[in-house]
């Protein structure tokens, strides 16, 4: 850390280990003033830390500083962490437009000398994630054709299966033999109720205005009458969020699956967190959003296991041993449809779907 902080704050230890991340850096005073760089910072605004040190954040950005003030100014207000995805911001030292994903995390400056907020930036390249964007529809699309390949190869063995299952019922006079045929057939009656899932095409959106708060109350009380186990809801709603356009039913069908899920991982007790929150400019397909819906499902389960990671949202790939496999696929199939996205950050104890609808969709 420089010389200069070190003069300016009495209690750098706040802040010890922050100068060796490489995401740049902030932390804001409540006067919207820069009161702690790491050099991070100073690489992206190619400029020293005795220059930054004490000057107003618009100083160093032009477009796209309102919506970093105001991101700041919400984290301030509700007292909770707040993100916003690829935002464009524009260097005025260094002359140059930045794609970033920006974090602000709430400080008590009775606690940390001046400094309310903490500001990380995530620099992004728009061309690298359109790329994957596009890479994960491909991908989708083709393990879904590939789904429905594979249970079309399987349908008719399976029929045969369960007639001939039937068949030897009616010959055996032993109630006790008639038990296993009658498992057979309800196996196969399983198997084809979940092929008959992967081969019925996802019906397009019925698009309507809802509050997506709506949604998530129902899916919360849908659960909470369905599971007896000691898992505790907590909302932390936005309650200035708008309305948005969307597929009421195929929402609910979403977040429950989700939070089916999430409750199964808790394994009978724990806690799982609704939150919302407005992010701005937001760029979803190559598509950019001044607005979209951000959904959070917080749970503090033992998370997903890092090989399941990767292909958590492929179909038929699942953790549980009684589960299918398609309810993640689904839910994220779902969502491309309503032009959003579907993603999640895992790790134990803390698992965090996150979804993010654009307010545009449907105008």
């Amino acid at each position: 850390m420089s010389s200069t902080l070190n003069e300016h704050i009495p209690d750098v230890a706040a802040f010890a280990g922050l100068e060796w991340l490489e995401h740049p850096i902030l932390a804001l005073s409540p006067d919207d003033k820069v009161v702690y760089t790491n050099p991070a910072v100073e690489q992206m605004l190619e400029v020293g830390a005795r220059y930054i040190f004490e000057r107003p954040l618009a100083h160093f950005f032009g477009e796209g500083v309102e919506e970093l003030l105001q991101a700041a100014r919400q984290t301030r207000r509700q007292q909770a962490a707040c993100r916003e995805y690829d935002m464009k911001l524009t260097l005025l030292h260094a002359a140059k437009e930045v794609h970033l994903n920006i974090q602000t995390i709430p400080l008590d400056a009775r606690l940390v000398h001046r400094a309310d907020v903490l500001l990380e930036l995530t620099p992004i390249d728009p061309q690298w994630r359109a790329i994957q964007e596009e890479q994960i529809a491909r991908q989708k699309d083709a393990n879904r054709e590939q789904m429905r390949n594979l249970a079309h190869e399987i349908k008719n063995p399976l029929g045969g299966i369960r007639g001939a299952a039937q068949l030897l019922e009616h010959e055996l006079t032993d109630p006790s033999l008639q038990e296993y045929t009658q498992v057979i057939r309800a196996e196969a009656d399983r198997l084809q109720a979940l092929l008959d899932r992967l081969l019925t095409p996802n019906p397009r959106p019925q698009m309507v205005v809802l509050n997506i708060h709506e949604v998530l109350e129902r899916v919360r009380q849908l659960v909470s009458a369905e599971t007896q186990r000691n898992v505790s809801f907590l909302c932390d709603y936005d309650a200035s969020l708008p309305d948005l356009h969307g597929d009421r039913g195929q929402l609910i069908q979403v977040v429950l699956n989700i939070v089916r899920n999430a409750v199964q991982a808790l394994g009978g007790s724990g806690e799982i967190v609704f939150r919302t929150r407005i992010a701005r400019q937001v760029t979803l397909y190559r598509k950019r959003h001044a607005l979209a819906v951000q959904v959070s499902i917080i749970d503090n389960g033992p998370g997903i296991p890092e090989s399941l990671q990767p292909s958590v949202f492929y179909p038929l790939v699942t953790g549980r041993a009684d589960g299918t496999g398609l309810g993640l696929s689904l839910a994220q199939s779902i969502v491309h449809q309503h032009g959003g996205s579907l993603d999640f950050v895992s790790r134990p104890g803390y698992t965090e779907f996150i979804m993010l609808l654009p307010i545009s969709v449907g105008h």
